[in-house]
């Protein structure tokens, strides 16, 4: 069981959509999405809904979660959310 960092629900693992810490296009550090839940370091879990992760923005929960006191952009989880979207 994990919480989700936007909504604050209990769910599997499965269910959940992991992040971790990496870098976005231009080499800055930035919310990840990983989906296999593989990548090294300290990682958070969200629903993968745009309704969980307009929560966390709004709440500042990434950086809280990741333990990071510099400001991160998480865009590169919204792209991932977006492709997942159906079209």
């Amino acid at each position: 069981m994990r919480t989700c960092v936007g909504c604050r629900a209990r769910a599997a693992k499965s269910e959940l959509l992991r992040v971790v810490v990496g870098s976005d296009a231009q080499g800055q550090p930035a919310v990840s999405p990983d989906p296999r839940g593989t990548a090294p370091g300290r990682g958070a879990h969200l629903h993968p809904t745009r309704k969980c992760y307009d929560l966390a923005v709004r709440r500042r929960a990434f950086s809280r979660a990741l333990r990071l006191t510099e400001g991160l952009t998480s865009a590169p989880v919204a792209d991932h959310l977006d492709s997942l979207a159906p079209q």
